[in-house]
């Protein structure tokens, strides 16, 4: 079971730790402005630097370390997933789409700067992800597992992956979509990240592709857990602690878990898939104490408030 009585010790203060050192990691990796981009620089490193709670790379770091990973092969894929969870975030909010004003309790990027900059600034960070991931050749003694993380990135950040489901999202809005469609998008649009996330810490410290297979399932479990909680935080949620307007989806006209199912089901099947999901990690990794992180990790993910 995931939900116990006994949490591990000093859980809250190691995640701020870590979350930290993330931060300190994605930030390394920014562009720094010249003379003639610095404006779009600017917007960029605005994009990133706002805040968040640096997920992807906090997964992606757990677990590299769950398989005793070589730190410094790790950075830079850490970087490159917070960079294109973010530019994907500044055309999500974007008046064509989402037409939203505040992410992370500040401005987005297009009213900070403007539609045409914030537009410019996504795709900065698109191209400047996959430079940042190339660089991962330079730092890391292992090309072949190099070369496995490109493409399991390749593959969760596309047409196969969050892109086809941010797509699929946005061309059926105010639509009367299926379960099927919804699912497609919940998959694709949020839980091929974070999926992808995983399975890269893992690639990247010589997990087998049976360990692989079996993260992409846990993957698949918090990712889904994951947006339902955001749809139940969209309702009940504390503006002043999400940094965000309420009734987002509601607004959008856009069908959720929870304005199919009803709360109650959904905080029972968020309990259940991050259940599952912990006992799929059962046995995983080289590394118990990081296996107790990880858990805990999950369980936070499942019930936050923000």
């Amino acid at each position: 079971m995931c939900f116990r009585v006994t949490a591990m010790k000093n859980f809250d203060e190691e995640l701020k730790r870590r979350a930290d050192e993330a931060q300190e990691i994605v930030l390394d990796f920014l562009p720094k402005a010249g003379r003639f981009d610095r404006e779009l620089v600017e917007a960029m490193n605005y994009s990133v630097g706002v805040g968040g709670k640096r997920l992807r790379p906090l997964l992606m770091m757990s677990f590299n370390r769950l398989y005793k990973g070589d730190g410094n092969c790790v950075r830079p894929f850490m970087a490159v997933m917070e960079m294109l969870h973010t530019y994907s975030l500044v055309h999500d909010d974007l008046p064509a789409i989402d037409n939203d004003d505040y992410r992370r309790g500040e401005y987005t990027t297009h009213r900070r700067f403007g539609e045409a900059a914030a537009i410019l600034a996504g795709d900065g960070l698109l191209h400047q992800a996959y430079e940042t991931a190339l660089k991962a050749f330079g730092l890391c003694g292992d090309r072949e597992a190099v070369i496995r993380a490109l493409l399991i990135f390749g593959d969760r950040t596309g047409i196969n992956g969050m892109l086809g489901g941010q797509a699929a999202d946005v061309m059926n809005t105010s639509k009367n979509i299926d379960d099927e469609l919804m699912y497609f998008i919940y998959e694709k649009k949020t839980g091929a990240l974070i999926e992808g996330s995983m399975m890269i810490g893992a690639a990247l410290a010589g997990a087998s592709d049976g360990d692989l297979e079996i993260i992409r399932k846990i993957g698949a479990d918090i990712g889904l857990a994951f947006q339902i909680r955001d749809d139940i935080l969209d309702l009940t949620g504390d503006e002043s602690v999400i940094g965000k307007p309420l009734y987002s989806d509601e607004r959008n006209n856009k069908k959720t878990y929870v304005s199919v199912n009803g709360l109650d089901k959904a905080r029972k099947y968020v309990e259940t898939l991050s259940s599952e999901a912990c006992g799929l990690l059962e046995g995983l990794g080289r590394d118990d104490g990081e296996r107790e992180f990880v858990r805990e990790l999950f369980m936070y993910l499942c019930s936050r408030d923000k």
